[in-house]
């Protein structure tokens, strides 16, 4: 028998191998439809969003501060172009779900399947109900009114029957006697601790909160951002019990920091099966179109997150040269690392079951979109693969986008993201002022 040249090379083993590897690749990177997801440089911009489409952000990746000069490019909402649509990936469809609102912001899920929606300059909590045929909602009730900038909606106490509805105004959280089904408040809020106020930035504070509670109801946390860009909250009064999370009882009292330096938490959202909390945050501006990247990130009680003298793991801002060295060593590096200016909203763990099996417990969450960015980004709704998992995995993908024109010009900015009864993704637009609604439209109910 004639033996094998040590060149010689058996191609159908190598291409056995080659196969293997690329599977390991999709099962690692894909995007869990029919679409494949196609690697990116690690920023971008909305140029290159498409659904399906992966972004990987490492701190390696972080350009010095001031690598380019500070844009301003903040968005001017136009009419929705005629030809305009929200684009999906392969398997889904998008539908219009809400019309005719004002200032549509976050959205909640009751659990009996009623979408609450509040809408904040307004003032307003409404309730959205059920699906028609053209993927519509079959209801919209005006819930209460007479609100101060509400955003966060909570049901309490956790679980099928909740009794209370709490909604963070931008000073204040209050309540509402609820039971399942009511499509008006049973009496009047009820006033439950008071919060940091705020204006509209710029320069006039973040004035969302979100709150959420944690799965033994014991625990409220309630998201509070900072009042400046960069302010250091050592000589600022009024950055007192601001870009931190607090904590309280449900009752309004005890209050206690639960996480600090964390710039604004515009979304928080309890693991449903590790009950640790997560947070989707926007991050400072003004250091260059490349920094600092938003994030969504587990947090750790107690845990210290930068703002304002660090960011990252241990970067010094530089517009804080020499202050605090002794927290170098403390900043939490965030878990999954956003483009910058992306102003990451709203977050949810999905628990539908519509979508494929392998979404199941993935994070989606609204990216209102940049103004501190010569080149626009965000606008989108984002995917974080979880695979079945309580830790992220490497990265984030495009989930739904299409709300910028070629040309630049914006025509909607996702808000909030909520699950419907049967579980559909709704997507709030306070540019648009609606709710979209996106629907696995290959008939599969998650059994793929």
């Amino acid at each position: 028998m004639r033996q094998r040249s040590p060149h010689h090379y058996d191609w159908s083993v190598l291409t056995l191998v080659l196969m293997a590897l690329i599977s390991l690749l999709l099962n690692l990177y894909g995007s869990g439809s029919s679409a494949v997801a196609t690697p990116s440089s690690a920023f971008s911009d909305f140029h290159s969003q498409a659904p399906g489409r992966t972004h990987y952000i490492t701190l390696r990746d972080l350009p010095p501060p001031y690598s380019t000069s500070s844009a301003s490019m903040s968005a001017r909402v136009i009419e929705r172009p005629a030809n305009a649509w929200p684009k999906a990936p392969a398997g889904f469809s998008v539908q219009l779900y809400a019309t005719g609102l004002h200032n549509p912001r976050l959205l909640r899920a009751a659990p009996n399947g009623d979408v609450f929606l509040a809408e904040s300059a307004p003032g307003n909590l409404k309730i959205l109900r059920g699906i028609n045929a053209n993927g519509s909602a079959q209801q919209v009730e005006t819930f209460a009114s007479g609100l101060d900038k509400p955003f966060g909606i909570a049901f309490y106490p956790p679980g099928p029957e909740p009794q209370w509805v709490y909604v963070a105004n931008t000073d204040s959280v209050v309540r509402f006697p609820y039971r399942n089904g009511d499509l008006k408040a049973r009496g009047p809020a009820q006033k439950l601790c008071d919060l940091p106020g705020g204006g509209l930035l710029r320069g006039g504070g973040h004035w969302t909160r979100d709150i959420a509670f944690s799965l033994d109801g014991k625990t409220m946390y309630v998201s509070v951002g900072s009042h400046s860009n960069d302010d250091d909250s050592d000589t600022h009064s009024a950055e007192k019990d601001r870009a931190d999370i607090l904590q309280f009882n449900p009752d309004g009292s005890g209050k206690k920091l639960f996480a600090w330096g964390i710039r604004n938490a515009v979304g928080i959202a309890v693991h449903p099966s590790s009950g640790e909390l997560w947070a989707s945050v926007n991050e400072r501006d003004e250091l260059g179109d490349n920094l600092v990247p938003d994030y969504i990130t587990h947090v750790e009680p107690n845990g210290f997150y930068g703002w304002p003298w660090w960011y990252m793991g241990g970067m010094q801002d530089p517009r804080h040269k020499g202050k605090h060295p002794e927290l170098k060593d403390k900043v939490v590096t965030p878990d999954v690392l956003i483009q910058p200016h992306n102003a990451s909203l709203e977050m949810l763990f999905y628990q539908g079951n519509q979508f494929p099996q392998s979404y199941r417990g993935d994070i989606f969450a609204a990216e209102h979109g940049s103004w501190n960015r010569e080149t626009r980004t965000g606008y989108e709704v984002i995917r974080v693969p979880m695979r079945g998992g309580t830790r992220a995995e490497r990265g984030y993908e495009d989930f739904l986008t299409g709300f910028v024109t070629p040309d630049g010009k914006v025509w909607g900015r996702p808000v909030g993201v909520a699950v419907a009864a049967d579980g559909s993704l709704l997507v709030s637009d306070d540019g648009g002022e609606v709710v979209w609604r996106v629907s696995n439209s290959t008939g599969h109910s998650g059994r793929y």
